[in-house]
């Protein structure tokens, strides 16, 4: 999204018909439980345990859903048919850099008043009639009269995270940006994997093509080689160094919106020709996953059809000797692909509103056999979300099949050879449209 003037003037169109929808959002949620006007904090610092060291600061989501900005103790008043009124909290003192207030592309959504300190923030709000409460500082809230049963009321909640889960055109534009950002990263740590780089190396490089320090990524990067990469939230970035197999998982953040990236690149001078093979089904696999992912179609329903081709995929390559419904039926697939198959993207990476069954609440239940499925609900135009399938050779879940009567399905010399070459993710940011869908990271990176 390049800031240009006409690109700037479309930012601005879109994000005005983003807060417009955000406060019918929130109408509907006041009305539905009860209350005359919300205010939503932009959260506080937190310190670890037993120290006075501050982690990295992350806006409330539902305070960023509305607006880009940093920093805690903001606070945010809608009430129906009014300007949504900002207070935004300008400190002063010598220990941080702080921004100077200035005009942004969002300033004209908001009436803006300045306050220097938490407590005249909250002396600027008109607290007048049945308030509720959205964010952390429940205690703040409740010193300035907000009533107990009125913070984080579970109907606004609910409401707030079915909104957050149908993405306006200009969170679509957001996290299509992030995407564009991230894959410059994508090609440059690819190209530092293929000079023999390690993986604090091949991070370096991609933290570097995207100008940022680490906590402003999105979530921390995982740089696995070889083995590592069976390992699903592999964080360690070791010296390991001229890998034959790189996983990169990594992301980038535009305007508060996350992309959600993984790659599985092999060098192909050394790496074994079964497992090439296996990478470029799993290529071919994942793209098919991404085109059957429209609306109308039950995810759980796609996480099973993923199971099913991953199934037969391994029965080609006779790493399973029962093809795929055989092995989806017997459990088998599960010991290589234990994860879902994608989550709900925006604000937050695993973004919620995966398994809410309407604006008012429920759940959609997962089924028997996928219990811990992020996203069970069925897709609609709107979500976004990724498709991320694996394959992976992980001794804690193959041990179990090494002896006894399922022991005799899989083919162990292969899974022996493949194994020091860890595993292999794919993953995309999909965005269901009322055509179909919309690949918004093929764009930018095969």
């Amino acid at each position: 999204m390049p800031e240009d003037n006409a690109e700037d003037e479309r930012l601005k169109k879109l994000y005005a018909d983003h807060v417009a929808a955000l406060g019918a959002a929130a109408s509907a949620a006041l009305a539905a439980a009860g209350f005359d006007g919300l205010i939503i904090h932009s959260g506080t610092p937190l310190t670890y345990f037993s120290d006075d060291q501050e982690a990295s600061f992350r806006s409330a989501p539902a305070f960023a859903h509305w607006l880009p900005l940093a920093g805690p103790h903001h606070l945010l008043f809608i009430r129906p048919r009014e300007k949504p009124l900002l207070i935004r909290v300008t400190s002063e003192d010598f220990w941080y850099e702080h921004a100077a207030p200035k005009e942004e592309f969002w300033s004209s959504a908001f009436e803006i008043r300045e306050a220097p300190t938490p407590e005249t923030a909250w002396k600027e709000l008109p607290l007048k009639g049945n308030i509720a409460f959205v964010g952390p500082a429940a205690a703040d809230a409740a010193a300035h009269g907000i009533k107990e049963d009125a913070m984080n009321h579970a109907v606004i909640i609910s409401h707030l995270e079915w909104q957050r889960s149908l993405k306006t055109p200009y969170e679509v534009a957001c996290i299509e940006e992030a995407n564009h950002i991230a894959s410059h990263g994508h090609m440059a740590a690819r190209e530092e994997f293929f000079s023999g780089a390690s993986e604090l190396g091949i991070h370096y490089a991609y933290v570097d093509e995207l100008g940022v320090i680490d906590r402003e990524l999105p979530y921390e990067t995982i740089v696995a080689l070889n083995e590592k990469a069976a390992i699903l939230h592999y964080q360690n970035k070791r010296d390991i160094e001229k890998g034959k197999v790189m996983l990169l998982d990594a992301g980038a953040s535009y305007r508060g919106y996350a992309s959600d990236i993984t790659r599985t690149s092999v060098f192909e001078e050394e790496c074994d020709i079964l497992f090439r093979g296996l990478l470029g089904g799993m290529e071919k696999l994942q793209q098919d996953l991404c085109r059957e992912a429209l609306p109308g179609t039950p995810f759980p329903a796609l996480h099973h059809a993923a199971h099913v081709k991953i199934g037969d995929l391994l029965h080609e390559f006779g790493i399973l000797k029962l093809p795929g419904e055989d092995a989806v039926a017997k459990g088998l697939t599960r010991t290589f692909f234990p994860h879902g198959l994608g989550h709900f993207l925006g604000i937050q990476v695993h973004d919620v509103g995966g398994n809410q069954a309407g604006p008012e609440g429920g759940t959609v239940a997962a089924p028997e056999a996928y219990p811990k499925l992020r996203m069970t609900r069925t897709i609609a135009e709107g979500n976004v979300f990724t498709m991320e399938p694996g394959v992976y050779f992980i001794e804690s879940l193959l041990k179990p099949h090494r002896t006894g009567k399922t022991s005799a399905y899989f083919d162990w010399q292969l899974i022996d050879r493949l194994a020091p070459l860890g595993g292999i993710r794919i993953e995309d940011d999909i965005v269901a449209t009322k055509e179909g869908n919309v690949n918004l990271t093929r764009m930018f990176l095969p």
